[in-house]
């Protein structure tokens, strides 16, 4: 257990910490002299709020020093100043240069993962897909580094809310906004396609709308780098990696290395029918269940679920997500082209902004907080992953973001099942600060050598379902409940959804037949006439 932190014992730790300038720090400690003269308050926790309201530290710091830990925070050239979220392959923090003072995302390998060459074999690989890639609605990678056996990609900050969130928050988009968000995203998807980078995990929560209304391509993790030697990663060391369950082509849930750029139109698709309705196309049912149903199925008819919906962008998307490739759209400039000759001729009748959280985690104008937009869809809306070795794709939230005194207690957002963060006698290494730990990964690893492969079911973290499949594809074939097999993929379009029934009111048929029947009598009426 490590020792209890008084308010003098406080101020040495922020001290070897490194955070604070030297300068800054004793000009503080002048503040708490004139404030409360010889003797300093009893609860350190006083100094800490004073010092996040001056701007020297966020609130992700002083919990960390309030522990003892003071050890740990810079990584190369940048002082980490939270965590933004956490996935299987990797941990992202916000981070800002020592000299330059830019802020940064650092997305970082744990060490665990070092071990094992395939993944650092594609988080390098991940690093050079951003780094080829130069795009305004794509996060710009800027370096890789690596301090001892900590690897890590220093990438762009991007000041805004995914997709995801913001449906969350407002509801299903306006149809004219939503397609015009879209075909942005689908401009740095043709982009990437052109240089031979398949995303492979499109879904709302990798799509930002930034503070000035652009839309980012995020989280390059899963993505398949043609004509490389590199893109046989997966394949060599039996890792399947997909992608996101309702948001899965159906080809690629068969064989994601075979997969071309289509299958991220089809991923735009599903996102599309996300922004309009508000839910993925196939939210009930078992991971192996909605998988199937990716690759038998149409979604219900997005008229049915939204009246005001207009038939055209419905089309639009019902085209998207054929089952076929073949019927698809055949690229991303396609898409982009589409959604903005519908949303030029439908007016506008809504539109929403990434906003900003205050540094309270209060809300600018009529954005809700994180915390409460999160517990209104976590009853709703299930988030699956399915790869080989059971984790999650990173899912980033960014709707909090560094304001005024730093970050708020809620700014660690995930969108991913996490075991909670540890507490002070969990904590690695006395006064280091353990980056594994805190991103969740050592337990996370630990509770994963007991469990077994196959669909299985998580509730903790954040209560979002985590349904993961292992790498044998046939487990989707033997998915609880699906009465398909998802190998029997359609070869022709289906026009619309939801496909019309074959059986047709009797007293209609029957109206027909005899419409016909008095028409077969009239023309025998006029050959007779015309013969005789």
């Amino acid at each position: 257990m490590p020792a209890e932190v008084t308010s003098e014992r406080f101020l040495e730790i922020v001290e070897r910490s490194l955070l604070v300038e030297p300068a800054a720090l004793l000009k503080f400690r002048k503040k708490l002299k004139d404030k409360y003269g010889e003797k300093l308050p009893s609860d350190p926790a006083k100094i800490a709020a004073m010092m996040r309201h001056a701007g020297l530290v966020t609130q992700w710091h002083t919990d960390k020093l309030l522990v003892g830990k003071y050890k740990g925070f810079f990584l190369g050239k940048y002082k980490l100043l939270g965590h933004i979220g956490s996935g299987g392959m990797s941990s992202v923090y916000l981070a800002e240069h020592t000299r330059m003072h830019d802020k940064r995302a650092i997305k970082v390998l744990p060490r665990t993962r070092v071990k094992d060459a395939t993944y650092l074999a594609r988080f390098q690989l991940e690093a050079k897909a951003i780094a080829s890639l130069n795009h305004p609605n794509i996060v710009n990678a800027f370096d890789i580094d690596n301090e001892g056996d900590t690897h890590y990609i220093v990438m762009e900050y991007v000041d805004g809310v995914d997709l995801q969130i913001l449906v969350r928050r407002d509801g299903p988009l306006d149809p004219a906004h939503a397609a015009s968000l879209l075909a942005q995203a689908a401009d740095g998807l043709h982009h990437a396609h052109q240089r031979g980078v398949i995303h492979r995990d499109v879904k709302p929560a990798n799509l930002l709308l930034d503070t000035d209304g652009r839309v980012r391509l995020l989280d390059m993790g899963l993505a398949l780098v043609a004509a490389q030697e590199d893109q046989s990663l997966t394949v060599a060391h039996n890792e399947n990696v997909l992608g996101t369950a309702d948001y899965l082509a159906p080809e690629q849930a068969l064989n994601s290395h075979t997969v071309d750029h289509r299958a991220d139109i089809y991923g735009l698709g599903c996102t599309l029918y996300y922004l309009l309705t508000g839910r993925p196309p196939f939210p009930e049912g078992t991971l192996a269940q909605r998988i199937a149903k990716h690759q038998n199925e149409m979604p219900p008819s997005i008229k049915k679920l939204r009246p005001d919906c207009p038939g055209e962008i419905e089309g639009i998307c019902v085209k998207m997500i054929q089952k076929d490739p073949a019927y698809r759209y055949q690229s991303a400039a396609d898409v982009a082209e589409v959604l903005r000759k519908f949303a030029a001729q439908v007016p506008v009748r809504k539109t929403v902004s990434a906003g900003t959280v205050s540094a309270g985690g209060g809300s600018k104008g009529s954005r809700g907080t994180q915390e409460s937009s999160s517990k209104r869809s976590q009853s709703t809306i299930q988030h699956d992953t399915v790869n080989a070795k059971q984790d999650d794709t990173m899912a980033i939230d960014r709707e909090a973001v560094v304001r005024g005194s730093g970050l708020s207690s809620s700014d660690s957002g995930r969108l991913v099942t996490l075991t909670p963060k540890p507490g002070a006698s969990d904590l690695f290494g006395g006064s280091f600060l353990d980056l594994e730990i805190e991103s969740g990964y050592r337990s996370k690893i630990e509770r994963a050598t007991g469990s077994t492969t196959g669909a299985t079911g998580s509730t903790t973290g954040s209560g979002l379902g985590s349904d993961v499949l292992g790498t044998n594809t046939s487990a989707v074939k033997r998915g609880s409940g699906a009465t398909t097999k998802p190998a029997n993929v359609a070869k022709k379009p289906v026009a619309a959804i939801p496909a019309i029934k074959a059986s047709s009111s009797p007293v209609l048929i029957g109206v027909g037949l005899g419409f016909l029947f008095l028409v077969a009598i009239a023309i025998g009426f006029v050959l007779a006439k015309l013969t005789g």
